[in-house]
């Protein structure tokens, strides 16, 4: 079953200025259904996943093009990084938008293969798993999340009501495709099979770890402090592993798409900002079955509920930008007497405040934490906090309650 996506546009319009267009991303999100379905008749597709044909993409890549001349959608193209320097001389030649459609996991060694070969040739997409607002058939009306009036009621035409568990079902179960549009696949083996292929391809190919069982213990670790502050001293100690062991798998997570920190934000007219960043895991399924949360029920009434609604609802926005093909302008605010906002959305010179609340009926005391940012350098636009309410209602006259609905 293929569903929307709200890059889809994006993917079609950057095609017409960009010769080759990447598309990056975790394992399992839609990367390849998405090309394939937005590709334009005449394109050919090959994989670098079948072993003879990498094969001939690493040991000759001149006839590999030839064997595949564009306009070809190459799948997987972080195997082949030696067919780089070729398709940037087959753009230069034929001048012509749209010739390579490629995908690739492992961000960082592939960006660094691209940007050293194909800088100004090449328009780089983020994907990740299905948000709420494809789920529900409305992807082409989606827009980067602001909390301001007129974002908001545009909103409120499609939004759909979710109740509590409705909320928590979505993030007990996650948001990659093959899950989340198929009730009859078994939760628990579709995340064993995808940790297991994760640790056997990604990991080795990133870095060399020795003790497989106690990188996914690390990941464990990691996956019970999503929507926490990064103390990189303590998860180490958790893990059982050393720090700078810990620092380098941190990266390996945050490199292969798992995982995303949140800078704190910083300004020169204030000393007193934390300087560590807020872990997020990017799939919230993935994260609930990595801390073993055997229900929607269960996680709903256990100890990281409120943690990990943040992650979900954090991670909602961020696709609200990033499928849409743009960075995502979000920091968090946090002092060290502990008084803390937890998302920042910087536009157009101001900084629109967001909290995320476990709550169905936030009060004008939370709406009141957003005046802390007026001591900063940048005004403070109009504020939200997202929540359980079924009603977007304003709180003061310059802060709203959200429906969670609403992303």
């Amino acid at each position: 079953m293929f569903l929307e996506r709200t890059l889809a546009n994006t993917l079609l319009q950057t095609a017409e200025t960009f010769p080759v267009v990447l598309v990056t991303g975790p394992r399992q999100v839609g990367k390849t259904t998405l090309l394939q379905a937005c590709a334009p008749e005449g394109m050919t597709y090959v994989s670098l996943d079948d072993p003879g044909t990498r094969q001939l993409a690493t040991d000759d890549p001149a006839l590999f093009l030839q064997r595949f001349p564009p306009p070809v959608l190459i799948d997987e193209i972080q195997y082949a990084p030696d067919l780089f320097p070729y398709i940037k001389l087959s753009v230069d030649q034929s001048g012509r938008a749209g010739q390579f459609w490629l995908t690739g996991s492992q961000q960082f060694h592939l960006m660094r293969n691209v940007s050293e070969t194909l800088a100004g040739r090449v328009a780089i997409l983020k994907l990740l798993g299905l948000g709420m607002v494809e789920q529900h058939g409305h992807a082409a009306k989606s827009s980067p999340f602001l909390p301001i009036p007129d974002g908001l009621a545009t909103r409120s035409e499609y939004a759909p009501d979710l109740t509590l568990m409705d909320i928590f079902r979505r993030i007990w179960t996650g948001s990659f495709p093959a899950i989340a549009l198929n009730p009859d696949v078994d939760r628990d083996v579709f995340y064993s099979s995808y940790l297991q292929t994760y640790i056997q391809r990604d990991v080795r190919d990133l870095t060399r770890v020795g003790d497989e069982s106690a990188f996914t213990h690390f990941i464990r670790a990691t996956a019970a402090r999503t929507g926490q502050l990064l103390n990189m001293a303590d998860l180490a100690r958790d893990s059982d592993v050393d720090p700078k062991t810990a620092k380098s798998w941190l990266s390996i997570l945050q490199t292969s798409g798992l995982i995303y920190l949140l800078e704190p934000y910083h300004s020169n007219r204030t000393k007193r900002l934390v300087k560590a960043p807020k872990l997020y895991f990017l799939d919230t399924g993935l994260c609930s079955y990595l801390v073993k949360w055997t229900s929607p029920e269960a996680l709903e009434a256990g100890a990281m509920a409120g943690h990990i609604l943040e992650t979900f609802l954090f991670t909602e926005i961020l696709k609200s930008y990033w499928h849409d093909g743009k960075e995502a302008p979000v920091s968090f605010y946090r002092d060290r007497d502990k008084k803390e906002i937890d998302l920042l959305i910087e536009r157009d010179g101001s900084l629109y405040p967001v909290e995320f609340k476990k709550a169905a009926r936030p009060d004008k005391r939370q709406a009141k934490q957003f005046r802390i940012l007026d001591k900063l350098s940048l005004p403070r636009g109009h504020g939200g906090i997202v929540c359980l309410t079924q009603n977007w209602l304003p709180i003061t006259d310059d802060v709203d309650a959200i429906p969670a609905g609403y992303l």
